[in-house]
């Protein structure tokens, strides 16, 4: 089994990708928060991202690295860039100091955020960040290219829409991907041996998607989960509008006018 370090890994995504990997990898869980509870194929070392020395310690002896670490949504500009920013320059300089070479990055679609629901895009079109948050994923990304292109430190950057167990409203109805087929494109992230660096969609299928994910399914990836499913049950319960006029119009909904969004509404 190979060893892999998650990051993040007490957040809601590392919660359940822990449970998905449970059998195909030993885990090195990291986190500023403690985890006391662990399977036999895991262990815990704690560390911040936005500490060198600690991305440097908890990122030695492992085969690939899952970074879910950092703040994960929108917020005040010190937290953005000490925790995405600076955070994700320090995991992939200890990944290049340590002889790690593969690394899968969790960016967000709100690199892209002011994209216009009535677009259809891929991963080449130019970043439309929708805020600060945004803006640190598409500093990542470019990070992510630097690292493959001049220490080969291979990269796959999935722009993930909503990871849950169902979508719960509207927009989400668009961008949700369930904890397997999230499961499904990290594996490959992890395991294809023709990455170098690559840029995919964390999308299930989507009916109503924005994004062509062709770079994804070029990979061999297949989502077997579909948003469609709860349709029915969301438009019960959700307007198709939020009254708010420009985030409705936008890919990346409440966050293209917030300066503030509460944890985790992705």
């Amino acid at each position: 089994m190979k060893s892999i370090l998650m990051t993040g890994a007490t957040g809601g995504v590392g919660t359940f990708l822990r449970k998905e990997f449970a059998n195909r990898y030993r885990l090195r869980l990291s986190d500023m928060r403690p985890l006391t509870t662990l399977g036999a194929s895991e262990s815990f070392m704690a560390g911040d991202c936005a500490s060198l020395d600690d991305m440097l310690r908890v990122t030695e002896g492992v085969d690939g690295i899952i970074h879910l670490g950092g703040y994960s949504v929108e917020g005040p500009w010190e937290t953005i860039l000490q925790s995405n920013i600076i955070g994700a320059y320090n995991l992939y300089e200890a990944a290049r100091r340590n002889g790690v070479k593969r690394v899968i990055f969790a960016t967000s679609n709100h690199a892209m955020g002011f994209y216009k629901r009535t677009a259809r895009i891929d991963h080449t079109p130019y970043p439309r960040p929708d805020g600060r948050y945004g803006l640190s994923k598409m500093f990542g990304e470019g990070v992510a290219s630097l690292y493959a292109d001049k220490y080969d430190v291979s990269s796959l950057c999935i722009r993930i829409g909503n990871a849950a167990m169902q979508p719960i409203d509207v927009r989400r109805l668009s961008i949700w991907i369930s904890p397997r087929d999230l499961a499904q494109l990290i594996g490959i992230g992890l395991e294809h041996p023709d990455i170098r660096f690559a840029i995919v969609y964390g999308a299930s299928d989507n009916a109503r998607g924005w994004w062509d994910n062709t770079n994804a399914q070029c990979l061999g990836y297949r989502p077997v989960d579909r948003s469609e499913d709860f349709a029915a049950e969301v438009l019960r319960a959700h307007p198709a509008t939020t009254g708010d006029a420009i985030a409705d119009a936008h890919q990346g909904g409440a966050f293209c006018t917030a300066e503030m969004v509460e944890n985790p509404a992705k």
